[in-house]
């Protein structure tokens, strides 16, 4: 009997880390269609991806690594947003769920917020997201949407 109600505990908690990360990817995926898709036709829009960039090539070139570049260098940023965020995301599904919408609306707007702040402190050029006052408030409003994205998946993965 005990080892029954283990399985199902540990069921569960794997069923639940699952609809965390999948809840999660959901939210990345909004907030990377949301970027890629505005910087084609917004000169304005923010551009996570140049600052992706400049990271990666950064943070290889401290580790004495050569950086990818063209289109490598892209997918490989695009690859690190996504898991990055979906990781990021996937913590609003974690712990009480009665208030999953203002989890995730914390939870967007502290990544939206660290996305216009945290960059020129650690040495990156802050241009692709704070060119323009529109640029920092479509900056932190994305990363919002994405947190909401990822309450209500959650919320429906949880009924299912």
């Amino acid at each position: 009997m005990l080892i029954k109600q283990f399985a199902a505990c540990r069921d569960y908690s794997i069923m639940k880390s699952f609809k965390s990360l999948l809840a999660g990817f959901a939210g990345a995926a909004a907030l990377n269609i949301l970027h890629e898709s505005f910087r084609q036709f917004d000169r304005d829009a923010p551009r996570i991806d140049l600052l992706g960039k400049q990271a990666l090539s950064k943070s290889l070139s401290n580790l004495k690594l050569d950086s990818p570049d063209g289109d490598n260098l892209y997918l490989a940023t695009l690859a690190g947003d996504i898991i990055s965020n979906t990781l990021y995301y996937s913590a609003i599904g974690l712990g009480d769920k009665k208030h999953i919408y203002f989890k995730g609306a914390i939870a967007g707007l502290t990544a939206g917020l660290g996305a216009i702040s945290i960059p020129d402190k650690i040495g990156l050029d802050d241009t692709p997201v704070t060119k323009t006052d529109k640029t920092k408030i479509l900056t932190v409003a994305w990363y919002l949407i994405g947190g909401l994205v990822t309450a209500a998946v959650f919320k429906q993965l949880k009924k299912a």
